[in-house]
């Protein structure tokens, strides 16, 4: 498990490397929830997905996406995440196509 950086800002933009894939990870904070969007080289792989705690982001391997995404909650376990505590309070984790395996 790789943890993304992440600010506690409301809306940002990351460019990370994954398991090989170049990775732009949109995390935007609405008023109804914190979402996602997910591109590799440049493709739209998820967009608008809602991020809920210990819930993966990508879930479907037909998208082509190795591996996926989820955030955790490093303080209660089971609240959603929410701008003010992100890289804090609630990590975004990268979990391998090994790890989803096991």
């Amino acid at each position: 498990m790789l943890i993304v950086p992440l600010q506690a800002i409301p809306n940002q933009t990351v460019t990370v490397t994954l398991n090989g894939q170049v990775c732009q990870i949109d995390v935007y904070q609405t008023i109804g929830g914190l979402f996602v969007d997910l591109y590799v080289s440049n493709t739209l792989i998820i967009g608008g997905v809602i991020a809920e705690t210990n819930n993966r982001i990508v879930r479907s391997a037909y998208l082509g996406f190795q591996g996926d995404l989820a955030f955790i909650d490093d303080q209660s376990g089971d609240e959603d995440p929410y701008y003010t505590g992100l890289g804090t309070r609630w990590n975004l984790a990268y979990l391998t196509p090994d790890e989803l395996a096991a």
